[in-house]
């Protein structure tokens, strides 16, 4: 029955993929605005389709920019995930748009490629990203470099956050560029918790192929993914890029610690535990 379930999904995912090709690319040239909302469209489909329940706290900056979210990164469903819930571009390696059929979907939602390994390259690609943030676009920065098993966040680079360091200009004059930390947890499979041992099957990391991962995503079943949107910052209420990107990730750290152990914030910025997670707490404990 997996095997079935992923080739029907995976037909799907083709089929949706494939007819929505043209339409964004005639977006892009005809509106801007078309351009950002049909990807949004698009992924918050392809997370229906595979079985992918996006549950959100926090609210996310959404205005005419410049924002630039600063998110763990955990797996090639970040994408949609993210996607899904706001129009936005993303930051990644130069090797992604050299991917067959992907790239072109990177290409289509006007990604920023950057080339990580080449530092002395910072400037230029700072330059890029900052270019794209005084056009108003809302871009996702995934500050770790590369991606984990999922089971806890890993640490950040300052380099790229260093954008923030400079002000952009819109219609009102110069502003500074809002940084908004961004939590990302996978936290169920078949609606029970992952724990440790399933959440890898959904991580994408190390020199793992992405169609195999891809294939075995689609086979294995629904899952539950939660997003934290923390509080929006400035460079100016820190000393410098480091102490700003010190901060994002203890934010996003502690959301994703807080997420995965299924916790819950109260109105007033404080946690509980979820009544799943009550729940599960007492069975363990009644076990034991």
């Amino acid at each position: 029955m997996k095997q079935v379930r992923g080739a029907c999904l995976l037909a799907g995912f083709l089929l949706l993929t494939v007819t929505l090709i043209p339409v964004q690319w005639t977006a892009l040239r005809v509106r801007k605005s078309w351009g950002a909302r049909v990807p949004r469209f698009y992924h918050a489909l392809v997370c229906r389709l595979i079985g992918t329940r996006v549950q959100v706290s926090g609210t996310p900056l959404v205005q005419d920019g410049p924002v630039l979210l600063a998110a763990n990164h955990t797996s090639w469903l970040d994408i949609p995930i993210l996607s899904s819930v706001l129009p936005c571009s993303f930051v990644a390696k130069s090797e992604v748009g050299s991917w067959p059929f992907f790239g072109t979907l990177a290409r289509l939602q006007r990604t920023v490629f950057v080339e990580r390994k080449r530092r002395h390259q910072t400037a230029e690609h700072r330059d890029r990203i900052h270019e794209r943030l005084s056009e108003g676009d809302t871009l996702v920065l995934f500050p770790e470099g590369t991606s984990g098993d999922g089971n806890r966040a890993l640490p950040f680079n300052s380099a790229l956050m260093s954008v923030a360091q400079r002000d952009v200009r819109n219609g009102l004059g110069s502003t500074k560029v809002q940084v908004q930390p961004v939590s990302v947890a996978y936290t169920r499979l078949h609606g029970l918790p992952m724990g440790r041992f399933y959440r890898p099957l959904f991580a994408w990391y190390g020199d793992m192929d992405l169609v195999p991962h891809l294939w075995e995503a689609f086979c294995i079943g629904p899952i539950d993914v939660q997003i934290r949107y923390h509080e929006p910052v400035t460079i100016d209420q820190f000393q410098s890029r480091k102490d700003l990107t010190a901060h994002c990730q203890s934010v996003v750290h502690e959301g994703v610690a807080a997420m995965l152990a299924g916790r819950t914030p109260w109105r007033d910025g404080h946690e509980q535990l979820s009544e799943e997670a009550e729940a599960e707490q007492a069975v363990a404990a009644a076990v034991q």
